[in-house]
């Protein structure tokens, strides 16, 4: 059932090589952030509070995501650099640079929305524009392991036919998991980060098994250049914000991590399945703030305070404190999908089912279901309510 820790192709220190990928996305983002900080500024790109759902005292600077996208780039480059004189470079330029045109098209499509405030469906379109990157660039499931053991056998032509829904489904649900999830100061963008952190140790697990030099490369390489421009913007981002990503962040962010999850969904699935549960806070988050408002008979797609941030700051948790309990709940579901990226498949499907299971229920039995008014959470009772009672 558990297959040892290490592959016996390639060592651990095999990844080291790419460390410049790191810095160079570090040091771009860090001086395209402060950059976009004064444009943003100076052009009057800000967001500014409602005191219903933005409660953030004054405006605040847009054009993070810009930054992030930057760095991200830079980062590209730098692999693309590293590995140049490579047999398998045109390959690995063709998947990094589909990644990037995409990354790019989802930081567009959020910089007009954080702009002009465009409708969802045109956002929608933006993103499946932008899945359309990751399928030119060759990147969909592999499902011949998946259906092997029920004695099928799947071509080329089906199984691209049944990939573009899934890795559009993935893109759509990633970008707007992540959206959602940037309601704090430096809440999205570490948690982006924790969560890439754990992409990049299962990229690297799964490159000691040697499936693909080309497909190990690229998974580093990306994971590095995002992690690295998500940290260049994160000290811009920390309470008190300087700086928002805004959706132009959350939706780049969104589409490089579904285009890390389709880039581990070749071969053996249980990598695919493990990075499904690295990304677990976003999905737990979504699926809270969708069902609260389907038990409750509210609009699924209006904004509220009903995330689970929210929900703690409107418990009297602070927002630090919020922040650093989310961290740490993204943390846990990164070593959970490590721990499950040991297992051979079909046997890791049932801990998927366990966590996200127990996760919803702890959920409901915090009373994180509930909702007052059209935009609210239930607060914390005070002493004369606890009396009353």
């Amino acid at each position: 059932m558990l297959d040892d820790f290490l592959g016996p192709k390639r060592p651990l220190d095999w990844a080291v090589q790419f460390w410049p990928v790191f810095v160079a996305s570090f040091a771009c983002a860090v001086a395209a952030t402060w950059l976009c900080k004064s444009i943003a500024l100076r052009l009057n790109i800000i967001d500014k509070p409602d005191n219903l759902v933005k409660t953030h005292k004054k405006p605040v600077a847009y054009l993070g995501g810009v930054g992030v996208l930057v760095g991200f780039s830079v980062g590209i480059l730098c692999g693309v650099y590293l590995v140049r004189g490579h047999d398998l470079l045109p390959d690995v330029m063709r998947r990094l640079f589909g990644i990037l045109a995409g990354a790019a098209i989802a930081c567009f499509v959020g910089v007009l929305d954080d702009i002009f405030d465009i409708s969802p469906a045109q956002k929608v379109l933006g993103q499946i524009i932008a899945a359309s990157t990751i399928l030119l660039a060759g990147i969909w499931p592999d499902f011949s392991e998946i259906v092997a053991p029920f004695g099928f056998q799947m071509s080329d032509g089906i199984e691209m036919a049944i990939g573009i829904p899934v890795v559009i489904f993935f893109v759509l649900g990633a970008t707007n998991s992540l959206n959602l999830l940037d309601g704090l100061d430096g809440l999205c963008g570490g948690v982006t980060a924790i969560i890439t952190v754990g992409m990049l140790l299962l990229a690297i697990h799964r490159s000691t098994y040697g499936f693909s030099e080309r497909g190990d490369m690229v998974r580093v390489i990306v994971c590095l250049a995002l992690v690295g421009g998500v940290c260049g913007f994160l000290p811009f981002n920390r309470h008190p914000a300087k700086i928002f990503m805004g959706d132009a962040g959350s939706m780049m962010l969104g589409f490089v991590v579904a285009a890390m999850m389709m880039l581990l969904a070749c071969k053996a699935p249980r990598w695919w399945i493990a990075s499904i549960i690295v990304f677990g806070l976003p999905i737990l988050d979504t699926g809270t703030a969708l069902l609260r408002r389907l038990i409750n008979k509210r609009p699924l797609f209006v904004s509220d305070r009903g995330h689970i941030y929210d929900q703690m700051i409107d418990r009297g948790i602070s927002m630090k404190r919020t922040v650093g309990i989310c961290y740490l709940l993204a943390g846990l579901y990164v070593i959970a999908g490590l721990l499950n990226s040991l297992i051979s498949t079909p046997y890791n499907l049932i801990p998927l089912v366990a966590i996200f299971a127990i996760s919803f229920l702890v959920v409901w039995r915090m009373g994180f279901l509930k909702m007052e008014g059209l935009r609210g959470a239930i607060h914390k009772k005070d002493d004369t309510d606890k009396t009353r009672s």
